[in-house]
Formats: structure tokens, sequence, C-alpha cells
């Protein structure tokens, strides 16, 4: 289906959009935009398409998107709210991005031209700010918008979408960390190692757990294990297959631990993750 093209009006006296959206007039077409979408949902629970990624969202989700990413967020019910923030890429003026000091926000925004689904710490201390930015003024709302950016390019403990497309956050496949990234994202489904991932950035295992924690603010296993079950619920929504077989094509030697990693990151079960789509 082709997307819609959506033009986002701005509020008289802003630069960029900052507004609660509720059902029914919450948006549910297939559409995109020029602006980069910052969103958290507040109320309700229903689909996700970002991209070729589907999952579910529910209250306190955050999602971040690129420009003219195709998404469409299906209400499950009538109760569906949240907090949007639209901003396109010059709207603090057409140099301000090149700046040396927001390199860091720069490249996470190259990153969510795949989408990206924000995690752990972050969304706890996204949530207040994205909150105080639709009723803040004047110059605050640029404060608050730059911590927003600031908060998720700083941390990197987010959850990248569309993982066979997604760019690796830093600007080629030189970069240590880059090639680490890489690898994982081909190999998930392989056996992968420490050792064999430490090799790659030619260093000694903790060193290698050292530099991956200090560039990524997790442990490798855990940016691994996160890879393994984003790939998983892309299967269990988009496949018939059974879950066993999803958790050994996902990389997981057995299926027990597949499920321990799949209810530690999405607190369900894979069956009970696969029923949750069965109201779309």
């Amino acid at each position: 289906m082709k997307p819609i093209h959506q033009q986002l009006p701005l509020q008289p006296n802003t630069s960029f959009v900052a507004s609660t959206f509720s059902s029914p007039n919450f948006e549910t077409s297939w559409h995109l935009h020029e602006a980069y979408e910052l969103i958290l949902f507040t109320a309700g629970n229903g689909l996700v398409n970002i991209g070729n990624h589907e999952s579910i969202f529910k209250p306190g989700d955050i999602f971040f998107l690129g420009s003219n990413l195709p998404h469409r967020f299906t209400p499950n019910d009538n109760t569906t709210s949240a907090i949007i923030i639209h901003f396109i890429k010059d709207c603090l003026g057409k140099d301000f991005i090149d700046l040396p000091e927001f390199e860091s926000v720069k490249q996470v925004m190259e990153i969510a031209a795949q989408g990206i689904q924000v995690t752990g710490s972050v969304n706890n201390q996204l949530q207040p700010l994205m909150k105080a930015l639709e009723i803040t003024t004047a110059l605050n709302r640029i404060i608050l918008l730059l911590k927003c950016l600031q908060t998720i390019a700083t941390t990197k403990n987010h959850l990248p979408l569309n993982l066979e497309e997604t760019l690796p956050p830093y600007p080629t496949d030189q970069d240590c960390i880059g090639k680490i990234l890489r690898y994982t994202r081909d190999s998930f489904h392989e056996h992968v190692s420490l050792s064999r991932v430490a090799g790659i950035a030619c260093m000694s295992i903790p060193s290698f757990c050292y530099y991956f924690k200090r560039c990524t603010q997790k442990t490798y296993i855990n940016y691994l294990n996160e890879i393994r079950i984003a790939h998983a619920c892309n299967q269990l929504l988009k496949t018939n297959k059974l879950v066993v077989d999803i958790g050994y094509e996902s990389g997981y030697n057995t299926i027990g631990h597949f499920h321990r990693q799949f209810l530690r990151l999405k607190h369900t079960t894979p069956l009970q993750y696969r029923k949750e789509k069965s109201w779309k």
C-alpha cells in the first residue's frame, strides 16, 4: 500500500509541534511526513507498523521515527492517547545540526531513519520531558526538545527496528563499533561468542566488554539478545512458524533459553505475544 504523504501544519508562533492526540482522532492511516516524530503512548494499546517492522504498543512505549519513514499506529479500542512531537531537521536553523556539539544527536537522527524504540532507563527519563514539552512555552520549548534528543543520543539505550536495513550508529564500517554491530545483525541467528566478536575488535574479551559497554551503555550479550528477540517478534507476528522453530532461527540453542530471554525483554511468553494480535 502506498503511504499517504502528510503535511503537518505548525501552530502559531511555534517551530515544531508537541501535542496530545487521542481517539477517535488518533491517526491510523499508513502515512509518512518530512518531520521527525517522537511519540509517547500514554493510554491504550494496538499495533505498530514502522517500515517493515510490526509489533504491539502499550502505555509508556516511546518510538523515534526519521523523516519520510512510513508508519501506522492502529489502536485496539477508543482509549488510545499519545504525546507526539513533530519537528523538521532544520527547525532550529539550517546550520544548527552541523554544529560540532550536535554530532551525537545527528548520529541518532540518522539511525532513526529506520525507526527506534526507546527502552530501559532512557524511557523513564524521556517521559517527564515529553509531558512537560507539551505545556511549555517560549524558549523553554527549544531547551526541552534538545534535552529529549540529547537523552536519546548520549545513552544509546534504544532498540533498532527494521534490523536488516538499520544503519550503524557510526558513519562507516571502518569504525570498530560499526563492525561489531553489523556482524551481530548479520550473524545473530548463528552461534556468536565473545571470543569471536572480541577478535573482530582486535581486543581481549575483558577489553572488548568494557569498550562495548562504554559505547552502548549495555553489555554485548544484552545487545545480542535484543537483536534476537526483535527478530523473533517479527517472525511471531508475520509468519505461522512454530514458536520452537522461531527460537532456533533466532539463534537460541534451547527453547528454554529462548523463553527466558523473551520473557525478560517482553514480559510475556512468545505464544502469548503472538495471541495479542488476534484482535487485529
